[in-house]
Order: structure tokens, then sequence, then C-alpha cells
């Protein structure tokens, strides 16, 4: 058992390793799980010719089929399955409640759920939320933000194995973003969706204080009550290479910051309006050198 627990563990941290699936495929056969099988049909369709990938294909369907619902019921009852890997789940999700904190940690128990998405309690439209949709102008009470929820156990989960959290429309407000940065582990976090959270400046950067957030690339904040503040608390995260700031009136002096933070010359997707930033802080971006060229000639357009 432990040396299979060595191997999932190896395969979280390097899942593009296929000669080590392979090895766990043998692990998994040796004990009658069929998504053995399923591993090597899959390697072998990335292999094989195409004229020789529809039956693989098919064989692959047919064992999905067949043996889908009872690797599904392997998930905690409550639980929402997001995303698969030869059978399986490698995201999950979960509506917040009280008791959701339990089920969080009885879903992480699964051996490659490395993404969680923790759901707010009543649903919203996301709608809204489309990457090519464009307000030229707006006032911060156009998105009023919802009341904070009581997320105070978070600070008692362990999420070390994730790479990608969204918390998106959880309304965390300042004191969840808090206990958010309490909870332990979280180091390999690669992806942190706050999107319509209200966490304001004081919650992002107790966030961004936190060791365990170091090693973000891609962070959404989008509506945020967030100011140029909240920006300069983002110096510390130094790999981003993604951030939507979209719908906080961060100004000319937010621009400023997001200009003298150590990724800005890495990052290869921004998400801002104009009214986000003004006039004078649209120009400066377009102006500025150390944003990436392909960036900077997007903000001369704007």
């Amino acid at each position: 058992m432990e040396a299979v627990a060595a191997i999932e563990q190896s395969l979280r941290e390097n899942p593009d390793d296929h000669a080590l699936w392979l090895h766990y495929a043998d692990r998994l056969l040796a004990r009658g799980d069929a998504r053995g099988t399923l591993i090597r049909l899959e390697q072998r369709r990335m292999r094989a010719r195409p004229a020789d990938r529809e039956t693989l294909t098919n064989e692959i369907t047919a064992l999905m089929d067949e043996h889908r619902p009872s690797w599904d019921a392997e998930l905690p009852s409550g639980a929402t399955i997001l995303a698969h890997r030869y059978g399986l789940v490698t995201k999950a999700g979960v509506t917040w409640s009280d008791e959701a904190p339990a089920l969080i940690e009885q879903v992480l128990r699964s051996p490659f759920v490395t993404a969680l998405r923790i759901g707010p309690p009543d649903p919203v439209d996301e709608d809204e939320d489309d990457e090519d949709f464009e307000l030229e102008d707006y006032e911060p009470d156009d998105f009023p933000l919802l009341r904070p929820v009581d997320v105070s156990a978070l600070a008692s989960l362990d999420l070390g194995r994730l790479t990608e959290l969204d918390l998106s429309y959880l309304p965390l407000g300042e004191a969840g973003a808090k206990d958010l940065a309490a909870s332990a582990g979280g180091h390999l976090i690669d992806t942190l969706d706050l999107r319509y959270c209200g966490v304001g400046d004081a919650g992002l950067a107790a966030l961004a204080a936190t060791a365990r957030f170091d090693g973000l690339r891609r962070l959404h904040l989008q509506c945020n009550a967030l100011t140029a503040e909240g920006v300069r608390s983002l110096h510390r995260l130094e790999r981003l290479v993604e951030l939507d700031l979209r719908y906080n009136t961060i100004g000319p002096d937010g621009a400023d910051a997001l200009l003298a933070t150590p990724f800005v010359g890495s990052l290869a997707r921004l998400f801002l309006y104009r009214s986000d930033v003004s006039d004078a802080g649209a120009t400066a971006l377009a102006r500025a050198p150390q944003l990436p060229s392909a960036l900077r000639s997007l903000w001369r357009s704007v």
C-alpha cells in the first residue's frame, strides 16, 4: 500500500510521466482495477497511427461506459466531479455549507484530486463573466458585493495537495480571505480564482503575505473592491503570468503599482479595462517598456 501511495504522490507531482503511469497501471491491474487497462489504452492511442485510433477510442468508450458509475461513486456524496484523467477524478466541486469542511477533507483523500472548486451556498449567474465582454464605463455600485458568509472553517483545512483552487463567487470578504491565508499547506497552488469574492485590499494583502501562495502563476481578482493599495500587496508574487483585475477601481496609482511589480515583464495575460485604471493609467500601461510588447500594443488600442 505504501508503494502505491508513493507512486500516486509522484504522479501528482509529475502528471505527464507516461512511464510512471504505465507502472501505476500494472499496480491497478494487479488488484483488479480496470483503470489499469484504461491507462494502457489511452497511452496506446497517443502513439497509434490514425488508422488505429478509432478502434482504440471505441474500446476506451466501452470501458468508460461500463465502469465510470462505480469509479465516480468513490467520491463522497455531495461532491461534484469536474474533471477526470484515466477514469480518476482530478477536479471536484463542493458547495459551501456547515458540512463543507468535512466533505472537502474527504474529497482531498481521493489520490488524484489536485483541483478544487468551492462554490457559494446560493447559485449565481456567472454569464456576465465573459472574457469577450467589455464594459467601457462602470461605477463600483454596478457590481454590489454579496454579504460575506462565515468561512472561518477554511482555516482548519489542509490544502497542501492542491495546485488549483477556485473560490469564485463565494463571498469571502476580508475575514474569509484571512481565514484562507491561515489554512494549512497550499504551497503547490498554481491557480487561484477569487472572482467576486469581495476580499478587499486588506484581505488580498493577507493572502499575498503568506508564503503558501508564493508559487502562484494565475490569479483572478475580478470585482473585489480593490484599490491601488491592493495591487501593491501583489509584489511578492514573483511568478505570476496571468492576472485579472477587472472591475476594481485601482486608478492610475494602481497602474503604476502594477508596473512596479517584479512579475510585470513576465505577464502573458492581463485583464483590465480603461475604467479600472482611468485614461491616465491606460496611457501609462501603453507606454511602459517593462510591460511585454504584446500587452503594451493592446493598451495602445484601448
